[in-house]
């Protein structure tokens, strides 16, 4: 497009170019210039700088805010030569001093197409790779995601085979899980931290496969060289999970279930704030399960005398501030896990 107020300027340069195979449209001055583009936006544009009304400097900020791709070449007066320079610095991609060599104006053209071309795709080749990018992430995250859910069967399924080995629990690994989260809940914790204590709930008693049988399902007591055997297993289950990266959060549970607000615990013998929280949390909703779940040799106690019992224990096993928060809990939603649990 060529952009001049005087006609005999515009004839001249679209004959000229026509001459060198260019398609030519002309406009008086730049806001017919703009009307224009916006109907049949231009390759390129030559534009005279000074012109009644609008200025060249006008356009060529009009033109690179809103069609970028076009290319500007600027005409100017012998005298006029800094404007000319003023606007290469300002976005236009070349200038001709009039008087306009026609030939000398053609080769300018040629150049700012062949720039234009390459911008253009150099912008698509750019499109095509955030293209390609979002689709290998989006295929990276699927994988992932069925990466996660093949993990978490896995987990799922060593998880209830070591229930099925305590027979009698009944889904206990699958509950204090849900009962943990549960109370986690209720405490104001979120996100990431509610998965880690999902799934070191889920494997808090992953170390009883350490544990032999005889020991592990013997229905009476157990003597002080059995409960030492016994009390190895959080150590166990550390060990087992360790050197899986994404199990790492959640092995503070794993490691920490036995350990006593008074200090009394094991394996570390931690006290007070020392033991994580998602441990203390833990540590309660396991106690309240094992205490109202029927054994071969106890009956289990109701909710309601299991929650008095924690209370009593409030500051010597149990986190104050968790037992706290555990009794604000209705019973009839501890009662929904467990119903939604128990085989059968």
């Amino acid at each position: 497009m060529v952009v001049d107020d005087e006609p005999t300027v515009r004839d001249i340069i679209a004959r000229g170019l026509a001459l060198h195979g260019y398609s030519c449209h002309a406009a008086p001055d730049s806001l017919a210039a703009v009307a224009r583009m916006e109907t049949a936006a231009a390759a390129v544009i030559i534009s005279d700088i000074n012109m009644p009304g609008r200025s060249g400097f006008w356009l060529l900020h009009q033109v690179k805010q809103r069609w970028p791709e076009t290319g500007i070449i600027m005409l100017t007066a012998i005298d006029e030569t800094q404007s000319a320079v003023n606007c290469l610095t300002q976005g236009a991609d070349d200038y001709i001093v009039k008087p306009i060599n026609l030939k000398e104006l053609a080769v300018a053209v040629g150049k700012v197409l062949e720039k234009r071309r390459l911008v253009i795709e150099n912008s698509e080749y750019q499109r095509t790779l955030e293209l390609l990018v979002e689709e290998r992430t989006n295929d990276l995250r699927k994988t992932l995601q069925q990466l996660k859910h093949s993990y978490d069967m896995t987990l799922q399924a060593l998880v209830a085979s070591l229930d099925a080995r305590e027979h009698e629990t009944g889904n206990h690994s699958q509950r204090v899980s849900m009962y943990a989260l549960m109370l986690a809940k209720k405490m104001g914790l979120k996100g990431k931290r509610l998965e880690c204590i999902a799934k070191g709930a889920l494997l808090h008693d992953i170390g009883k496969l350490g544990i032999p049988d005889s020991i592990l399902l013997k229905p009476g007591d157990l003597t002080e060289q059995e409960w030492e055997l016994m009390r190895t297993h959080p150590v166990i289950g550390y060990n087992i999970l360790k050197e899986i990266d994404f199990l790492q959060p959640a092995l503070e549970i794993v490691l920490r279930h036995h350990e006593q607000y008074d200090g009394s615990g094991y394996p570390g013998g931690l006290k007070a704030e020392h033991i994580p929280l998602s441990a203390r949390i833990f540590f309660v909703v396991d106690a309240f399960d094992t205490i109202t779940i029927d054994r071969p040799y106890r009956r289990g106690i109701s909710f309601e005398e299991a929650a008095q019992e924690i209370r009593r224990c409030a500051g010597t096993q149990f986190d104050p501030r968790v037992v706290e928060e555990f009794m604000r809990v209705p019973l009839e939603e501890w009662l929904k896990v467990r119903t939604f649990t128990l085989p059968g």
